[in-house]
């Protein structure tokens, strides 16, 4: 039995907690058929090698929002949660090629 695959996108928004329902909203208003959202820490290092640590506290909660879909759909998403909430919000973007073997869910 072989089966076939159909290419998609993943789109990964990494925001503030505060976002989570607004990027929910915004994913289904663009036609996502479906989500996942995992609260999750990050860090950085500094110029000197110091380590810093982001999400530490209560309300400096960090989630990572995964979204597989048409391309067009993925672009769409992340240019508007960027112009939304980048000014004035962490928000990272990352676009991934996947294949599915399931194309209608996506």
């Amino acid at each position: 039995m072989s089966l076939s695959t159909h290419r998609r996108c993943q789109l990964t928004i990494i925001a503030e907690y505060v976002l989570e329902e607004k990027l929910i909203a915004l994913a289904g208003c663009l036609g996502v058929h479906g989500y996942t959202v995992h609260e999750v820490r990050g860090g950085s290092f500094s110029a000197d090698g110091e380590r810093r640590r982001e999400g530490a506290g209560e309300i400096d909660r960090t989630i990572e929002m995964k979204v597989i879909c048409e391309r067009a759909v993925a672009e769409n998403i992340a240019q508007q949660a960027l112009e939304q909430f980048g000014g004035n919000f962490s928000v990272r973007v990352l676009l991934a090629e996947v294949e599915v073997f399931r194309p209608g869910m996506y």
